[in-house]
């Protein structure tokens, strides 16, 4: 903390709890003086802060990358603030342009009522539904009309809009850019305006955006709201950001044991990562565990705990622990003792291609049957996705009851 912050109010040891809640995993908090000033208000006065997330439905799925905010939010919330969960069915006519390289197609109003309706309900396995301000954006933004569009959109420059890295890096490449793609900003930041937020949060690729709201509250005469951006949390294949269209996701209303399954899919050097943005364990327990690990305990058992924790706060702690036995029964039926061993190069690499490389099947084009036939496991777990890629690591590949290989891929 700034030793040379001054503030009216005093810095409570209870306000210093909040910054540390709030600072915890963060990537960026701005700034972070201002907020300090908030939660001293805020503790001073007994008022609470409004926190908002806004989330676009752009899949019926809330996955666990998504929970790397509201666990933000839930932990912001249990300290007394007000958290806005905010539903995007507005802007999501319009289609966020944040990290594409070509315009992305919108949704369809009907495709937005089905996938918000499902929202609420998720959120509600994380946040405290009964201390949480459920808001859709088409609230304000329907009335605007084109007069207030236009008028929202004088308050803001071609050229610092062009500053935004998505923007200008296709720009110079000769990618169009759609106008409409331009509203998409202003509408997030106009949100910001209608809620009147005190902190917006969002992923790292959502800086532009939130620094929008910030600006346009104070071109409206509002007290700016501070940001905060959590890290994107890789998927399964260590590699991309957990996307439902990358299909490396794991979704918080899959069942108990496929979401402990996929869990343990996860990379030894990934699973820190996701200690430290999914866990509710302290931040030395979690480098306790870390030491021991590196001291030679199996990776598997942080993992395995990790596992547990993460299916239990969505399911409940039994079904994490029958999730585990189920994963254990199915790993001691049906692999032998003794199986052929493969090392090969090239993660991530695709599940077809690993068949082929290891000896399973003769052909992409068999291997892409078999896991079409149902007949494809990896550690044990039926492969439905022949997109799947995998990441370095070592499995066990099974075809059909009797082919297995153990491949360790790097």
């Amino acid at each position: 903390m700034n030793q040379a912050l001054v503030t009216k109010y005093p810095i409570t040891d209870r306000v210093k709890m909040g910054l540390a809640t709030t600072l915890r995993g963060c990537e960026e908090l701005i700034p972070e003086n201002d907020w300090i000033q908030k939660l001293a208000k805020s503790e001073a006065t007994g008022v609470p802060l409004r926190i908002k997330l806004g989330l676009d439905p752009t899949a019926p799925d809330i996955h666990v990358g998504h929970t790397v905010v509201l666990n933000k939010m839930r932990q912001l919330q249990d300290l007394g603030h007000t958290v806005i969960f905010l539903i995007g069915d507005f802007t999501s006519l319009i289609g966020d342009p944040s990290g594409r390289n070509s315009t992305r197609p919108p949704l369809t109003p009907e495709q937005i009522k089905v996938n918000a309706e499902t929202y609420r309900a998720q959120a509600d396995k994380i946040l405290d539904p009964s201390k949480t301000e459920l808001r859709y954006n088409s609230e304000w933004s329907e009335p605007l009309g084109a007069t207030g569009m236009i008028q929202l959109a004088s308050r803001y420059t071609v050229a610092r809009m062009m500053e935004r890295n998505d923007f200008h890096d296709r720009f110079k490449a000769g990618t169009p850019i759609s106008v409409h793609e331009f509203l998409y900003p202003l509408m997030q930041g106009y949100d910001s305006v209608a809620l009147k937020s005190d902190l917006e949060l969002g992923g790292t690729d959502q800086k532009f955006n939130l620094l929008m709201g910030r600006h346009l509250q104070q071109e409206y005469g509002q007290e700016p709201q501070c940001i905060l951006t959590m890290p994107l949390l890789e998927g399964l294949d260590g590699i991309e950001k957990m996307s439902k269209s990358k299909n490396n996701y794991i979704g918080i209303s899959e069942d108990a044991n496929t979401m402990f399954a996929k869990v343990l899919s996860i990379s030894d050097v990934l699973m820190w990562k996701w200690y430290t943005l999914l866990s509710f364990k302290s931040e030395a327990d979690i480098a306790a565990l870390k030491a021991e690990v590196e001291g030679g305990r199996n990776p598997k058992d942080a993992k395995v705990a990790l596992a547990k924790e993460i299916t239990a706060r969505f399911h409940s702690a039994a079904a994490a622990d029958a999730a585990e036995q189920d994963f254990i029964n199915r790993s001691k039926g049906g692999v032998p003792d003794e199986i052929p061993v493969v090392s090969l190069t090239g993660a991530p690499m695709g599940i077809g291609a690993l068949l082929k490389a290891a000896g399973l099947a003769p052909s992409g084009s068999e291997a892409t049957r078999l896991i079409d036939g149902g007949g494809v496991r990896v550690d044990s777990s039926v492969v439905s996705d022949k997109a799947l890629k995998l990441a370095a690591g070592t499995y066990v590949l099974q075809v059909g009851k009797r082919k297995f290989v153990r491949v360790t891929l790097g």
